[in-house]
C-alpha cells in the first residue's frame, strides 16, 4: 500500500485536525490548516527547503464595466514559508505532532499483530550538525540515531527520543525499552504484549532487556552477543531462528520511512523538531490503509 504524501480534506478532519493546536486569540492563520499540514508534508517527501515550498498565489477579482468577473493572475503568495514554518514549530513543541502519532496507533490497535515485535535503530547523517549529534566511525560523519519498534506488518508502535551517533544501538537501552513499553501500556497495548516475542538482533543483547521483557510477559527472542557472555550451565537459551527471521519487517518499515527525503539527511539543528518530522512519517505509515480505503469512498 502506498505511503501517503498528501491528505485530502475528510483524511485531514479526522485523523490530524482534532490533534492540533489551533490560535485562541492573537494570530491566526491566513489559510486553512488543512493546506498547512500538507505543505509540511510536501516538505517532509520532497526534503525541500522551507523557502522552496510551492506556496499558491492569490488571484485578484475585479468587476468590468459589464459586471463580468476578471480574474488577474498575480505574484503574491497566499501564505509565507515562515508562516508554514511557524506552524511547524509550534505543533513541534506543544506536542500535536506527536499526539498525531499516538492517534495512528490508537486508530490501527485491532489491526496490529503483536505476536512478534521488532526493534531496531536507524541513524541519519547530519551534515549541520545540532542537538544529540556525534561523529559515528561507520558512517564517517556526524549522525544521530533513533531506535523504533516495529510489529509484525511494519507499523511503528513506538520509538526513543533522537539519540547521538556516536553511541551504539545498546546505549541506555534498558532505560528506552522501559519507556517503550509504558507507552504502550499507556495506549491500551499491554495485554497484546503477553507472549510476544521481542526480535532483535545482538546488539540488544544484555541481561537486563532480558530481564524487562520476562517482566512484561515478552519472549526475548535476541540473538547472543559473545562479545564478553560465557556458555552459561544449564539449558540453553531461547532463540528461534524462524521467527527472528521475520525481522525482515523492520527493514521494510525504514525503507518507507526513507520515502521521506528530509530524514535521509538531518537538517533540524534541534531535536525536538527533527522527531517532530518522524511523527509524521510514523502517523503516515500507520494509516496508509485507512487513507486508502477514505480515498476510495
Amino acid at each position: 500500500m502506498a505511503i501517503p504524501t498528501k491528505l485530502n480534506k475528510i483524511q485531514f478532519e479526522k485523523y490530524v485536525e482534532p490533534y492540533l493546536s489551533k490560535a485562541k486569540r492573537g494570530y491566526v492563520c491566513k489559510i486553512s490548516l488543512f493546506k498547512v499540514f500538507n505543505y509540511i508534508l510536501y516538505l517532509l517527501a520532497t526534503g525541500c527547503q522551507w523557502k522552496q515550498l510551492p506556496i499558491e498565489t492569490v488571484n485578484n477579482l475585479k468587476r468590468s464595466k459589464n459586471s463580468m468577473i476578471i480574474i488577474e493572475p498575480t505574484d503574491k503568495k497566499e501564505i509565507s514559508y515562515q508562516a508554514i514554518y511557524y506552524h511547524f514549530r509550534k505543533w513541534s513543541r506543544d506536542g500535536s505532532l506527536k499526539k498525531v502519532y499516538e492517534n495512528s496507533i490508537h486508530t490501527i490497535k485491532d489491526i496490529l499483530n503483536l505476536s512478534e515485535i521488532n526493534i531496531d535503530g536507524s541513524h541519519t547523517i547530519a551534515k549541520k550538525g545540532g542537538q544529540s549529534v556525534c561523529y559515528q566511525g561507520r558512517k564517517k560523519s556526524k549522525t544521530s540515531n533513533i531506535i523504533s519498534m516495529i510489529d509484525k506488518q511494519g507499523y511503528v508502535i513506538a520509538n526513543t527520543n533522537i539519540i547521538e551517533g556516536n553511541h551504539n544501538d545498546l546505549f541506555e537501552f534498558d532505560y528506552n525499552l522501559k519507556n517503550m513499553l509504558k507507552e504502550l501500556k499507556i495506549l491500551g497495548l499491554k495485554d497484546k504484549l503477553k507472549g510476544s516475542y521481542l526480535n532483535a538482533d545482538a546488539g540488544f543483547d544484555t541481561k537486563t532487556s532480558r530481564k524487562i521483557c520476562f517482566n512484561h510477559g515478552i519472549v526475548p527472542n535476541i540473538m547472543k552477543n559473545n562479545r564478553n557472555l560465557k556458555e552459561a550451565r544449564g539449558r540453553k537459551r531461547l532463540f528461534n531462528k524462524e521467527i527472528y527471521n521475520d525481522r525482515f519487517a523492520v527493514e521494510r518499515t525504514f525503507a518507507w520511512i526513507d520515502t521521506f527525503k528530509r530524514l535521509l539527511v538531518r537538517f533540524e539543528r534541534q531535536s525536538i523538531f527533527f522527531l517532530a518530522l518522524h511523527f509524521i512519517a510514523f502517523a503516515m505509515i500507520n494509516l496508509r490503509n485507512h487513507f486508502c480505503q477514505i480515498s476510495l469512498i
